[in-house]
């Protein structure tokens, strides 16, 4: 099964033929961001033919992903964006059961902006890369910091650590991701095949060690389950004894982890071409092994099991993936973006009771 996103671009989107069902028996959308090239993407299920419905959008360097039916929080290269469904209960356009269209730009300045979450208050929070901090929004300046690892000696811009992932407990920043505990800018390129490490945020220890760039943290049916990006694995963390336990692995740098029921919806990424970044990874000696070559798409894996049940790939340019997101009860949106003229002549209103018809 192939099908071309849409809007019209050099890429494409090859799937097991089970997969275009699978989403609309779960009537989900996986919601996916790109920075390499700067896209927000959803991947849907078209409601009248057995196909996948993909849609993507521009957004500059497009990564941190927080998804609900009704609204999207994305953070880009300067700014963090909040989009809302301006459709209302069964309504369509252009086929599509959700429109979201950017409301609210909050300008942070290029601080690197990572994984995003919102907490039990309605805080947006997220990680700044840049700055090795858990931050939240300003009003007047670039972010507020909340919380920095104990081994960081001061609020500065430059990645030293690589902090990249957050994972919320009952609605609270309860773990990070980092690929190392370097306090020196760029530190942790060094540390990369075996430096990583998972923070606790409210006792400040390390609760896990010896992993290989690891990202998206999430907590899940009781587990705090993690990618070990730099083996292309995944698997959860037993916390009595802080080890890591993998349940599959995947043919690429896995980045980006959703929970549906029991199935765990994971990015795969290839390894860019002359940059050591995903370069002189286990990873690359496990594919070797296994007679494998790297690819860019998702994989959804039993949680129970570790089987991969349904796969997508995306050809042509998009080539790395950063966050996944799932977007319940939703079955082909699509948003609005800048390079067209539709977001200067969509237009809608908001009535309130006291409006003369």
């Amino acid at each position: 099964m192939a099908v071309n996103l849409v809007p019209e671009t050099a890429s494409e989107i090859v799937g097991d033929r089970d997969l275009p069902t699978w989403l609309a028996q779960q009537q989900i959308t996986v919601a996916c961001t790109t920075y390499q090239t700067s896209r927000l993407m959803f991947i849907g299920a078209h409601p009248e033919a057995n196909r996948i419905s993909g849609f993507w959008r521009i957004f500059d360097r497009a990564m941190g992903l927080f998804c609900t039916p009704s609204r999207i929080y994305l953070s880009s290269k300067y700014q963090l964006w909040q989009l809302e469904n301006v459709l209302a209960a069964g309504q369509l356009h252009q086929g599509c059961d959700r429109l979201y269209v950017p409301r609210i730009a909050r300008t942070t300045g290029d601080i690197d902006i990572h994984d995003v979450a919102v907490d039990s208050s309605g805080q947006v929070i997220f990680i700044s890369t840049l700055l090795n901090c858990i931050a939240t929004l300003s009003d007047y300046h670039s972010c507020k910091p909340l919380w920095k690892p104990g081994f960081i000696s001061q609020y500065v811009n430059e990645d030293r650590c690589h902090l990249n992932g957050l994972a919320m407990v009952e609605g609270k920043p309860k773990y990070v991701t980092a690929s190392s505990q370097s306090d020196v800018v760029d530190g942790w390129r060094d540390r990369r095949r075996n430096g990583g490490i998972i923070i606790d945020i409210e006792s400040n220890d390390i609760a896990v060690t010896g992993l290989s760039m690891p990202h998206s943290p999430r907590w899940y049916q009781d587990k705090l389950w993690v990618l070990n990006s730099g083996r292309g694995e995944l698997g959860y963390v037993d916390l009595e004894s802080g080890k890591f336990r993998a349940i599959a692995f995947c043919p690429g740098y896995v980045r980006g982890l959703a929970f549906w029921q029991n199935w765990a919806i994971v990015g795969l990424s290839k390894p860019r071409g002359g940059d050591k970044t995903f370069s002189g990874l286990e990873l690359d000696e496990l594919l070797v092994k296994k007679d494998a070559e790297p690819r860019c798409g998702i994989m959804v894996i039993d949680i129970n099991t570790g089987a991969v049940v349904h796969w997508l790939r995306f050809e042509g340019v998009v080539t790395e993936l950063y966050d996944v997101q799932i977007i319940p009860e939703v079955q082909r949106p699509m948003a609005l973006g800048f390079q067209t003229e539709e977001i200067a002549q969509l237009i809608t209103l908001e009535f309130s009771p006291f409006t003369d018809n």
